[in-house]
């Protein structure tokens, strides 16, 4: 070592011993402040690996742990189906039905985008193949006296309007037509349009079963599939805005306030039904007990949420992270636990501050 380096040395030493000297102790305020400081900085630096570690901890355990079944039920009835629809989450789902229903691309959308042919051979094919729900739905619309009595008063008012009409323009031969009409009826005692109405629906109902019989022996199973899918080839290719033709556009009295009442009166109803409230307890029974054993993660993954969509939905959610760390209520927690860690009399023993 030369004389130089002896010297540099030297006033190295007595430049540390002046720094050391210069700097003043820290008071117990003063340390809690710092390290405030510090643990927010160093928390803001590691907010996103922090959220990963905490996803991959919380994915390795089991959800019997800290989920039960009660809770579930609980979460459901008490607070779920406890409240009714907000007024705001009501006026919401009706501006997103009138955003969708009449947004511009179901224009140039047809149906089949939506439903693909091979769904409805499906379909027709299922509802085809049931013979018997077929012949009581025949029967329902065919068979029943409701539509043999419905068809007798149209039938009856078809032709007696026709009569009336023919008989006004008939001059002379009308009235004489009119004459033998009263004279029937006083030589029966029965007036002509009973007597009408009694033909026209004994016979009727004879027609309906015929129908009915005929109806059952023509629309075989492959009949109404046939009727199904050709249905479905004449409207397949009109868009999606065809259905608009059905719904009142009104924005303030049309078809979507209608739909919107409708679904919030059945919520309010089902929401306290003891029907509904069964239904739901024995689907989060089965639900818990078939997943009770599985992990955090695995019931992510099965809704699709693996470690990926975990990244980057902690890398859209760090700018919240970040300010809630160095929002002043964080630092009025970490300050408050650091009192009260200094403040202990085991820790106050253990050190001496200088005011």
């Amino acid at each position: 070592m030369t004389l130089k380096d002896t010297q540099d040395l030297t006033v190295k030493d007595s430049q540390d011993s002046t720094t050391a000297a210069s700097v003043k102790p820290l008071n117990t305020d003063q340390l809690i402040e710092a390290q405030v400081a510090f643990m927010q900085h160093w928390l803001h630096q590691q907010a996103q690996p922090l959220a990963l570690q905490a996803w991959q901890w919380l994915g390795e355990q089991p959800i019997s742990h800290y989920l039960h079944c009660e809770d579930i039920q609980h979460l459901i009835n008490d607070w779920l189906l406890g409240q009714s629809m907000s007024v705001v989450m009501r006026a919401d789902i009706r501006d997103i039905l009138q955003q969708v229903i009449y947004h511009p691309a179901n224009d140039t959308v047809p149906l089949s985008e939506l439903i693909e042919d091979s769904q409805i051979d499906t379909l027709a094919n299922y509802i085809g193949s049931h013979e018997q729900q077929r012949t009581m739905l025949i029967h329902t619309l065919i068979g029943n006296d409701t539509f043999a009595d419905l068809l007798t008063q149209t039938l009856y008012h078809a032709i007696n309007d026709f009569m009336e009409s023919t008989l006004e323009k008939a001059g002379g031969v009308g009235k004489l037509m009119k004459m033998g009409r009263s004279s029937f009826e006083k030589a029966t005692n029965r007036s002509l349009d009973e007597k009408l109405q009694t033909y026209l629906n004994r016979n009727i109902k004879d027609l309906a079963r015929r129908a009915e019989v005929n109806a059952q022996q023509h629309l075989s199973n492959q009949e109404v599939a046939r009727l199904l899918t050709s249905g479905w080839a004449r409207i397949k290719d009109q868009p999606v805005s065809h259905i608009q033709t059905y719904l009142n556009a009104d924005p303030d009295t049309g078809s979507i306030h209608h739909i919107e009442a409708s679904v919030q009166q059945s919520y309010e109803r089902l929401r306290v039904s003891p029907y509904l409230r069964s239904l739901i307890s024995a689907g989060v029974a089965t639900w818990y007990g078939n997943h009770q054993a599985d992990t955090f993660a695995s019931l992510a993954n099965s809704l699709n949420v693996d470690e990926l969509a975990v990244t980057q939905l902690s890398t859209a959610l760090l700018p919240l992270a970040q300010d809630a760390i160095n929002s002043p209520w964080v630092s009025a927690h970490i300050r408050e636990m650091l009192q009260a860690f200094y403040n202990q009399p085991t820790i106050k023993d253990s050190f001496s501050f200088y005011s």
